[in-house]
């Protein structure tokens, strides 16, 4: 892909990114160079992707503390835990941002932090690469893929994790076929899963989030893959809204349910996905983003959970860098 989701800029020093609000329509890089800037990108989804947040957090906790200059050692530490954990309130659910910040060392040696925050970049990059092999390895030419949401190279440094088999799969030439759900409210099918896969010269289909049973029902679909933003230790995984639906669709039509999660998004000390924080958002969303005028009634009540879980016993097998836990067999 020819574009960098995320990236540390050293002069002038900033934490770059491409703002994902504006796409398909516009390719805007912006440079946060400050904490309250890097927490306004994480909260109002500009960067997105649960590795793709964590890294911005990391990298913006790094920017700041060199931004702040030289300061006494007691004083250093007291503001790298209120930065960090001012970062790690803009999003709740998604595990890899607490991960990526516990990750930074809390000594004062910026170099160190710098060390850290590009480790973590790196890091991903390979992790997604071993999924798309890992996962690449269940596919079959002329396989109907359905996806939902966007775990591509705009979700984390490059790559994705639930693209990452399709696009292992590409580069080795295997014809595939993929439906992208639109992934109401915040579009993300269609706004980036879409743009991604139809720049990279892959088969997509852009559909609508109610039309995945009827692709399943027409035999089209042979297996679903998606991304995850915390894996429960009894193996709940929580993804964007809409997910627990077509992975009951999946298991109606006996279609098999991937997901894929990098290591860090595993996090043994949830039990179980009832315990899983699930983000709520702003109504506008739902009522008033996307559309020229509000398609709803003014004052109308609305839900707005960004997140939904789907139970173990709906997913087929997880993918991660280390192999496939399979949950069926």
């Amino acid at each position: 892909m020819n574009f960098n989701t995320v990236t540390l800029q050293d002069e002038p020093l900033a934490v770059v990114i491409l703002d994902q609000t504006l796409l398909p329509n516009e390719t805007r890089y912006i440079s946060l160079t400050t904490l309250e800037a890097v927490f306004e990108a994480i909260k109002n989804l500009r960067v997105r992707g649960a590795p793709a947040i964590g890294i911005a957090a990391a990298m913006g906790l790094y920017v700041h503390m060199k931004k702040r200059g030289h300061m006494p050692p007691d004083e250093f530490l007291n503001e790298f835990d209120k930065a960090s954990a001012y970062l790690n309130s803009a999003r709740p659910t998604a595990v890899n941002l607490a991960w990526a910040l516990k990750r930074m060392p809390r000594v004062k040696d910026l170099r160190l932090m710098r060390e850290e925050a590009l480790s973590i970049y790196n890091e991903d990059i390979e992790v997604c690469k071993a999924i798309g092999q890992h996962g690449a390895a269940l596919l079959k030419p002329d396989f109907g893929i359905l996806t939902h949401c966007n775990a591509g190279a705009l979700a984390t440094a490059a790559y994705g994790t639930a693209l990452a088999p399709i696009y292992t799969a590409h580069g080795q030439g295997m014809p595939l076929r993929v439906f992208a759900d639109e992934t109401r409210p915040l579009l993300q099918g269609a706004r980036l899963t879409a743009y991604e896969l139809f720049s990279a010269g892959i088969d997509v289909t852009l559909i609508c989030d109610n039309m995945a049973a009827h692709v399943m029902q027409r035999g089209w679909v042979d297996a679903v893959f998606v991304g995850c933003d915390r894996v429960a230790a009894n193996g709940d995984a929580a993804n964007k809204i809409g997910t627990c639906g077509v992975a009951m669709l999946a298991a109606a039509h006996k279609i098999p349910f991937y997901v894929c999660a990098p290591f860090s998004t595993i996090d043994p000390a949830t039990a179980d996905g009832s315990q899983i924080i699930i983000e709520e958002r702003h109504p506008s969303e739902v009522t008033e983003m996307w559309f020229a005028r509000p398609s709803a009634p003014a004052g109308v009540k609305v839900y707005n959970p960004a997140f939904d879980v789907t139970p173990h016993e709906l997913i087929t097998a997880i993918i991660s860098e280390t192999g496939v836990l399979n949950f069926k067999t």
